[in-house]
């Protein structure tokens, strides 16, 4: 059953693999945990500080690769990103434009398309 959420979740872990390996040539560190691979430091936090200020992040998740600004971070980030693994696995690629979706019906409504974002809800509500 975990070779299948690997794979349904496949095409959007590549997309993280490819940002991981540009951040990796930059001088990111990689590790295993949990069943994911977390990307960290290097390229990633330069990555992001070049992002508009509401466009940076601390961690964001494709499928099973999880990039965060440093180790401390990613642990502090840990059980919140977990969370959107497990939504990966459940929606696979759909995982994008649902995510967006969800951002753009917020938006509509006034609302904030990150923090009222259905998936971020989700991942608030269940990490400690």
């Amino acid at each position: 059953m975990r070779l299948l959420r690997y794979a349904w979740a496949f095409p959007a872990s590549l997309v993280g693999l490819v940002f991981g390996a540009f951040c990796m040539a930059c001088g990111a560190r990689w590790r295993v945990i949990d069943g994911t691979l977390e990307i960290d430091g290097g390229g990633v936090a330069r990555g992001v500080m070049r992002l508009p200020p509401g466009m940076r992040f601390g961690a964001i998740t494709f499928g099973h690769v999880i990039l965060g600004l440093d180790e401390s971070t990613l642990h502090a980030c840990r059980c919140h990103e977990q969370v959107h693994v497990r939504q990966y696995e459940r929606w696979g690629v759909l995982f994008f434009p649902l995510y967006l979706g969800s951002s753009l019906v917020q938006l509509a409504r006034g609302r904030d398309p990150y923090r009222d974002n259905c998936f971020e809800r989700e991942a608030y509500r269940r990490a400690p």
